[in-house]
């Protein structure tokens, strides 16, 4: 866990310099495209957020402040918003919603309502859990540009009371599902239930390739798990778009809290299930072709990550040489693409 003096630093900025945001606006694009890292803090109540931290829904007014890579300084009230399922049960902290969005005045309003992912205990095992999550989403995002993109944050998260010693950690946040579809030519599509086999067969076997390659099996499109739907808004009669989301029970990321449903009969999260539906030998090919023409990027964007450990690299290296090593052998396609391809 990471001491850090951020909000002493930009309380002291701010007393020198009280009109430090006059004139500043957030772009949503722009500030998912800066790979830099963001020094930000959230003051909240934080002995009512672990009391309450089981409640879906229960909402905590706070306060979100950062030094941005231009060093502006922003000050936003924010609404925290308890969402998820397990990891709000086995979590130290709630998976959150920031609304920046809360007041009119808010500097980060353009954002809206954006997921936060936090550490799931404070150790250096779950910060390279939640690096190794975050870097699937970059990963994803050299695939395809249908997907989420992620801003990294170093977050202290201070109790507004003085009760509780402050939370200092890494946390990322997610784009929403709305900015996705509109970088796209698409819209949100909010029903977000619909039959694998009904929606655009090219997007949904790079998903279930992707899926494939981190380990990943908890997600399913008809019953809208871990994954959205995003419509196109020129041509009403193509069919939706997967966009997944949330690998943290991935191989990939090999979490102590992940297991795999035992419907699937396969042993651990690091053992590979191919969820994808027959597709033809040409079909799987083109979309592999995308893979290994990012197979470079991939490595670098693992070996040049500094947050990562150096065992943390290797095991991530490791998991993926397994799988190129796979696709470049058309015998072993055929079989776990095609031959056993999911049937129902």
């Amino acid at each position: 866990m990471k001491t850090i003096l951020y909000p002493f630093l930009i309380i002291s900025f701010l007393l020198c310099h009280p009109a430090y945001s006059q004139t500043f606006s957030i772009d949503k694009v722009k500030f998912f495209e800066d790979t830099s890292i963001i020094n930000a803090t959230i003051t909240t109540d934080l002995v009512q957020l672990f009391r309450h931290k089981e409640k879906a829904g229960a909402e905590f007014p706070s306060n979100f402040t950062a030094m941005l890579p231009n060093n502006t300084i922003i000050s936003d009230p924010i609404l925290l918003t308890i969402r998820g399922h397990f990891r709000k049960e086995y979590c130290y902290l709630p998976p959150l919603k920031v609304t920046f969005k809360y007041k009119k005045t808010s500097e980060m309003k353009p954002l809206g309502d954006l997921k936060l992912v936090s550490q799931c205990k404070t150790s250096e095992m779950n910060e390279q859990y939640l690096i190794k999550e975050f870097l699937i989403y970059k990963i994803y995002n050299l695939i395809t540009d249908m997907s989420f993109r992620v801003r990294l944050l170093n977050l202290e998260l201070v109790d507004s009371a003085g009760e509780k010693k402050t939370i200092s950690e890494h946390a990322f946040l997610i784009e929403s599902i709305k900015n996705v579809a509109k970088r796209n030519g698409c819209k949100d599509w909010k029903t977000g239930k619909m039959d694998p086999r009904e929606v655009d067969r090219r997007q949904m076997t790079i998903v279930a390739l992707f899926e494939y390659m981190i380990g990943n099996t908890d997600w399913a499109v008809s019953v809208n798990h871990n994954t959205k739907l995003i419509l196109s808004k020129k041509d009403s009669i193509k069919r939706p778009f997967v966009v997944p989301y949330d690998f943290d029970y991935s191989g990939f990321v090999h979490t102590d809290y992940a297991v795999p449903d035992e419907r699937l009969n396969i042993s651990s999260v690091t053992e590979r299930l191919y969820r994808g539906f027959p597709r033809s030998t040409e079909e799987i090919n083109e979309v592999l072709h995308i893979f290994k023409k990012q197979k470079s990027n991939i490595y670098s964007l693992i070996n040049n990550f500094e947050l990562l450990t150096s065992k943390s690299k290797k095991e991530m290296i490791y998991y993926l040489d397994s799988f190129f090593n796979l696709i470049d052998d058309p015998i072993q396609v055929n079989d776990v693409f095609i031959e056993k391809a999911r049937t129902e």
